[in-house]
């Protein structure tokens, strides 16, 4: 597989553009709500069998009933909590089970901006949800993945252009800062994404790596994780720079999907909210 990089640009890119994904087979993690939520319905709007692994089994039920209702594939439910190891095993092993082969592993779920938490398993809490449950994961279903030809799919952010990997106190239980924490996991994400593809590619894999990010979209994420002066400050940069989740969905459904997205390219999608995605960041940048 030849490893040259080919740049395109797409613009005002919509989930019409998808071909039939009848037969299709793709995972999402955090599916119940936000980004994932509408990802999974765009998929499976597009005949695409698809199934959310969520960590509250209540929401996710109601979530794969309301997908259900509206999807033209299957909408199957897995119970995840990604910051307990023992959980992504369990979970996996059901996945790997029941569908053999996979077309598009989507890393969706993550969590921003916590207090200082630890997992089950002793990790600082964000960096095991965002980077060490999804690593596992992608690993125990990878024969899936290839086995279906499909695309490992992994949401990011570009807080990774902050972020740090700190070595030598990586679970941060030195020097804890919750932004810190959140953008080392984010840089993580992207680490683990370029290095998957690198042996993907060494193999001769017809699998392949894509990354997207949702920009500043308005979900759960700022309202669950952040406390005190940043959690009100959210409230108002949402209305100030936020889009709605659907809208944040595209990069995923496009990097999961769509025929634009190639291996060992780059493909941008085109949108006028980048400029306010990037303001953004900079006003986060300077409250660190």
């Amino acid at each position: 597989m030849s490893t040259a990089n080919k740049s395109s640009a797409v613009s005002d890119w919509t989930a019409d553009q998808l071909p039939s994904l009848e037969g299709k087979t793709y995972i999402i993690t955090g599916g119940n709500s936000g980004i994932g939520f509408e990802a999974a319905r765009m998929l499976a709007g597009a005949g695409g069998d698809v199934v959310i692994a969520c960590r509250n089994a209540e929401k996710g039920s109601a979530a794969q009933h309301a997908l259900q209702a509206q999807a033209k594939g299957k909408v199957d439910l897995v119970q995840l909590d990604l910051s307990d190891l023992a959980s992504v095993r369990s979970a996996a092993e059901i996945v790997a089970t029941r569908y053999t082969k996979i077309d598009g592993l989507i890393n969706n779920a993550g969590i921003m901006q916590t207090p200082e938490l630890k997992s089950v398993d002793g990790y600082e809490l964000q960096f095991a949800t965002n980077h060490l449950g999804h690593f596992l994961w992608s690993g125990l279903l990878k024969p899936n993945v290839e086995a279906a030809q499909g695309r490992f799919v992994i949401v990011a952010s570009l807080v990774h252009k902050m972020g740090k990997i700190n070595f030598n106190d990586l679970m941060m239980r030195e020097t804890y800062a919750p932004m810190k924490a959140y953008s080392q996991s984010k840089l993580a994400n992207v680490m683990f994404g370029l290095e998957l593809q690198r042996r993907l590619s060494d193999a001769g894999s017809a699998s392949f790596v894509t990354m997207g990010h949702p920009g500043w979209s308005a979900t759960n994420l700022q309202s669950t994780g952040p406390t005190g002066l940043m959690s009100k400050t959210y409230k108002w940069m949402n209305k100030l720079f936020a889009q709605s989740a659907e809208r944040g969905a595209l990069p995923t459904v496009l990097a999961a999907a769509g025929l634009e997205a190639e291996p060992n390219g780059t493909t941008a999608l085109r949108s006028g909210w980048r400029v306010l995605v990037l303001l953004a960041l900079r006003a986060l940048q300077a409250m660190r």
